[in-house]
């Protein structure tokens, strides 16, 4: 069984703890939950750091609890926000909850051994409770004079916190209590951002159970250039293959910052410390192949085998100087839908092929990948012009729909470096 303090120490996940946990982690298993609020549609990989807590949490033998916030994402968490989040309507919130219920379920293990996770939704603690209950039961415990030294209310004192949000802390030390009586939890987790949220959990347990509990926080994870971790360019990395391709959720680790590796790597690689250690050495002057290592195991532990040979395939048609036709017809509808939006792409008419599409009224009026019927003419005089890498040899050469790959899609290219999509729509 590994020691999940010296676990976290070494890989730099370890920000604030309460002390004496460090006996109840080796006195035994113990159970540790997180909380998650379904407020977006799916899991990120900001999320993703606090379920490597959890994971890693279960590979140290003990079990992890994951609290699903269907009660707290109605009301939205303060912490970290200069202002007050947007309420979602609540079948929104139960249409993301349960999607990311079915997420959890593929990155922790709730059926092996002896330690399998736990789903606890807490809208369970409150679904039968009336405003009268909550006030005496829940709002008595915490006076108003503690819960304004939180950091969380501290910095909206000045913009304003509603009611609402300024109680998100009584939910959040109510579901603690709830969780330490019915699963003999102890030690809840979360990022340094909620150890105000944390801390008030604790003090319910003190104050109403007269027990003592606990809390580990991480620190919050910054990129090189000092943003936060979990979104590119682009916006959110997100775990549902539908919103992130498998492909840029592959791309997003290749192309990090050299110096984000190593505590990129710490944060997320199931690998033991010797050997992510030797890995580092052996590469040490070759970062963009320990970017493909740590790229590779994410990949396949969040979207599978298949997803990242389908990464490995779109990669090569894009940069392998060796993809050929035949590689082309290997690719799936899904897969040339990834390349049509990583590239140049655009959108036709099927219409264009039925009789046969002229190449030069294709490149010229169609699209535009070259300005004039002139320039199409040249390049394909230069033999620059290949359809789906097959070489055009004229510029009255017609294009039939039987092209089309799986119907829909043709790729152009004019010389070794520009690549083209068009996609055939009805």
């Amino acid at each position: 069984m590994k020691d999940f303090l010296e676990e976290l120490e070494w890989r730099g996940m370890l920000h604030s703890k309460i002390e004496g946990i460090e006996e109840k982690l080796s006195a035994g298993k113990i159970a540790a939950y997180i909380g998650f609020d379904p407020t977006a549609p799916s899991l990120t990989i900001g999320n993703y750091v606090q379920i490597m807590l959890l994971k890693l949490f279960q590979l140290s033998g003990h079990q992890p609890i994951v609290l699903m916030g269907g009660a707290t994402g109605r009301i939205g968490d303060p912490s970290g926000k200069d202002k007050e989040r947007e309420l979602k309507t609540t079948d929104e919130l139960d249409d993301n909850l349960a999607h990311q219920t079915a997420q959890f379920k593929r990155l922790l293990d709730f059926e092996g051994g002896d330690n399998p996770a736990i789903m606890v939704n807490n809208l369970d603690f409150y679904r039968n409770m009336n405003v009268l209950d909550f006030l005496r039961d829940v709002g008595k415990t915490l006076t108003v004079n503690y819960m304004l030294q939180k950091d969380s209310v501290q910095n909206r004192l000045e913009s304003g916190i509603s009611f609402t949000e300024f109680s998100y802390q009584l939910l959040q030390g109510y579901d603690f209590q709830c969780l330490y009586k019915q699963y003999g939890c102890i030690l809840q987790m979360g990022g340094s951002d909620q150890w105000g949220n944390i801390t008030a959990g604790t003090e319910f347990i003190r104050r109403n159970l007269s027990e003592k509990a606990y809390a580990i926080t991480t620190p919050l994870l910054t990129k090189a250039d000092g943003t936060k971790f979990g979104k590119s360019t682009a916006g959110n990395i997100w775990i549902d293959p539908k919103m992130t391709s498998p492909y840029k959720f592959y791309q997003f680790w290749i192309n990090a910052d050299d110096a984000d590796i190593p505590k990129f790597t710490r944060y997320f690689t199931l690998h033991a410390k010797e050997e992510i250690e030797a890995r580092e050495r052996e590469f040490a002057s070759d970062p963009r192949e320990l970017k493909r290592l740590l790229a590779e195991e994410l990949t396949k532990r969040i979207h599978g085998e298949e997803a990242y040979q389908s990464v490995l395939k779109v990669s090569e048609l894009l940069f392998g100087r060796n993809a050929d036709r035949d590689m082309l017809l290997s690719l799936s509808a899904e897969e040339l839908e990834t390349v049509s939006s990583e590239i140049p792409s655009f959108q036709v008419t099927k219409a264009l092929f039925a009789a046969g599409a002229n190449i030069s009224d294709l490149l010229a009026d169609h699209t535009q990948i070259l300005a004039s019927k002139g320039e199409v003419r040249r390049a394909i005089q230069g033999n620059a012009i290949s359809v789906n890498k097959d070489k055009i040899n004229s510029h009255e050469a017609l294009i039939p729909s039987e092209s089309l790959l799986h119907g829909k899609y043709l790729m152009v290219e004019n010389g070794k470096k520009n690549k083209y999509i068009l996609v055939a729509n009805s």
